[in-house]
């Protein structure tokens, strides 16, 4: 029985927004909010992630939960920026998307106020099926599959209201294209350590090259993540474009993320990431999705939802 939200393993959607909200009520006005949501979502046209400040609020703990972590490497940095509550709307469209925005944010004001929006969308699809990067290169070549990538991303073993669960990791990504544009072909090649023309892994790639940063099996214990990230794109009042990439992966446990941030900052062996000539994280929070029970939201760790009605 699959017990997790299905849009953590479900191929990529056309289109994609993520709300991320921040606390605004009191305890009896979030639980209230959470009660509407837990029958709205079905985990596939929305994917919902909860974050160490709600828990807080809520005077929960999530075992497998905690706060992103601000690191500094030799040459760079990743900033960590908490959020409460982020939603993952996935839809065919922007009309679908806008149409379910409207909808949730009635039902979760005026527990939940609004701190950012990122729309995304999905590139042209690799040969592979994966979606692309702005830069054209594959993302997600190297993602477990089927049993594999259900062990890497859910929750097991543990107790009822977690197993089915998921460790969600999201940040912004801004690329440079003014940097990335000047490099040569094969710069770009060796920056990502795939050939761009047809997604081959170069076997003679530098040490810096991404897919060498973050090869999920060189760890140990091995570090598989499923990864669903989205291109997004933004114009800022000065009419400059601004675009990247927004980092979503899911894991059973926040360990393996942490592992390959690590060799990416060069805190393992020195050598950075040679994607960070190019990009730089803008956020990174850490959020625990919780799993599906009889087609909602499993809330039972966080305690009776619906507020009591006052006497009298």
């Amino acid at each position: 029985m699959n017990l997790s939200q299905a849009g953590i393993l479900a191929p990529l959607p056309s289109s994609g927004r993520y709300i991320f909200f921040s606390i605004a009520g009191d305890t009896q006005a979030l639980r209230s909010a959470l009660a509407r949501l837990q029958t709205m979502v079905d985990g596939r046209s929305a994917v919902v992630g909860m974050g160490p400040q709600l828990m807080a609020a809520l005077g929960c703990e999530i075992s497998c939960l905690r706060e992103f972590p601000a690191l500094q490497g030799t040459e760079f940095s990743t900033p960590s920026t908490p959020e409460a509550l982020c939603i993952w709307l996935r839809g065919p469209g922007r009309g679908e998307v806008l149409t379910q925005t409207r909808e949730l944010l009635k039902a979760l004001r005026p527990a939940f106020a609004v701190r950012h929006i990122v729309d995304s969308f999905l590139h042209q699809l690799g040969e592979s099926g994966h979606g692309r990067d702005l830069t054209g290169y594959e993302d997600g070549t190297e993602n477990p599959q089927d049993e594999d990538a259900s062990a890497a991303a859910l929750c097991a073993d543990l107790s009822d209201g977690l197993n089915g669960g998921s460790c969600w990791v999201l940040q912004k990504w801004e690329h440079d294209f003014s940097t990335f544009e000047r490099m040569a072909t094969h710069e770009q090649d060796n920056a990502m350590g795939r050939r761009r023309s047809d997604n081959e892994e170069l076997e003679d790639a530098p040490e810096s090259a991404h897919v060498k940063r973050t090869a999920q099996e060189d760890f140990e214990p091995e570090a598989f993540l499923v990864r669903r990230s989205m291109p997004w794109w933004s114009v800022s009042p000065q009419a400059e474009d601004h675009c990247g990439l927004m980092f979503s992966a899911f894991g059973h446990r926040f360990d393996a993320f942490e592992a390959q941030m690590h060799r990416m900052l060069g805190l393992d062996d020195g050598i950075s990431d040679a994607l960070f000539k190019f990009s730089k994280p803008l956020t990174g929070c850490y959020l625990w999705c919780p799993p599906m029970r009889d087609g909602k939201l499993d809330l039972r760790q966080l305690g009776e939802l619906t507020v009591p009605k006052s006497a009298g």
